[in-house]
């Protein structure tokens, strides 16, 4: 916690006094995907997925009830309740309030698997379920924002949904599988658990650190200039994370879930992709608006809210009954 709150600072402080270095690091994308988020996502990615077995893949594909609260909490009561915050909150600022939406209406692939490894989750589980939810997108994210932005058409990237889906789901776990069968021929299981293992999950601290670095030079002088309109315009995301978190966990305790299983889906259901909602608010609104900040501010509200989330699972966990099948 103290580390990631570190680098948050040293990313504002970049971005307030080294303005040029955000707006390099903004500017090196393939198909609107930030290159330097990319590499340093895949290497949070990959330590999460290396260790699944295809047997846990299996076995997690047989309890579809938690994906299903998944796709129910992602594309049925996400945008509406996003839609309506937005407008309470935001009302008069109907830029602010499209790009509100638009990331309300985009569930994560990326970090929020490292968020599930961070928080002792069940890993096969939550990736069918990110899996998933990652190809829903690229029917349901389009229509629906039309339907809540009073828009005609929303132009789909989907190039980016392509490529995400690439970087933050197939590579890491094609990788993981692949160099997971070569160093147990190779070296052995014992050296893959008490070596290996350990290695990767500091890499991906590291990965983490740099990536929040990253993320926060975007947008660190219009934080530190602007800390009122920044609190306005998280205000609404912060009161979603909120009603999402609380009725996905509980959900999953009273139905009598495992911890591992109740914490996946709580934070399956209740982070965003911003990549999406930031190329989608560019293209309609401008690179500019108020809307694509809109996008830009939300994330950055999220990383110490899902902290706070796993830190949350972790005290409670003993509250849940053993692990067993949903």
């Amino acid at each position: 916690t103290l580390w990631i709150a570190i680098c948050v600072v040293v990313g504002l402080l970049v971005g307030r006094f080294i303005p040029h270095f955000g707006q390099l690091m903004d500017d090196l994308k393939f198909r609107q995907l930030s290159i330097p988020i990319g590499i340093l996502l895949f290497f949070m990615m990959y330590p999460t997925v290396v260790g699944i077995r295809f047997s846990d893949i299996k076995k997690a594909a047989k309890s579809p009830k938690p994906l299903l609260v998944t796709i129910i909490a992602n594309w049925v009561i996400a945008p509406p309740l996003m839609t309506l915050l937005a407008n309470i909150v935001l009302a008069g600022n109907p830029q602010y309030i499209a790009g509100v939406i638009l990331l309300g209406m985009s569930p994560c692939t990326a970090m929020v698997m490292w968020w599930m490894f961070l928080a002792k989750g069940d890993i096969a589980q939550g990736l069918i379920n990110t899996a998933i939810n990652a190809l829903l997108m690229l029917f349901l994210y389009a229509p629906l924002a039309a339907l809540y932005l009073g828009v005609s058409s929303i132009p789909v990237p989907w190039d980016l949904f392509a490529i995400s889906v690439l970087v933050f789901i197939a590579l890491p776990v094609a990788s993981g599988a692949i160099s997971r069968k070569l160093i147990l021929e190779r070296k052995g299981e014992q050296w893959f658990n008490n070596t290996y293992i350990p290695i990767l999950g500091k890499v991906s601290i590291v990965a983490l650190l740099t990536t929040l670095i990253v993320l926060f030079s975007f947008e660190g002088e219009v934080i530190l200039n602007n800390p009122l309109l920044v609190a306005y315009l998280a205000a609404p995301n912060l009161m979603h994370y909120a009603i999402m978190i609380t009725w996905t966990y509980l959900l999953a305790y009273f139905a009598g879930w495992a911890y591992e299983t109740a914490i996946d889906t709580t934070l399956i259901g209740s982070s965003s992709h911003f990549e999406v909602a930031i190329a989608v608010a560019t293209t309609l609104y401008g690179i500019g608006s108020g809307a694509a900040l809109a996008t830009v501010i939300g994330p950055l509200m999220e990383v110490p809210l899902m902290l706070s989330v796993v830190k949350m699972g972790l005290h409670t966990s003993h509250s849940f009954p053993r692990r067993r099948s949903t």
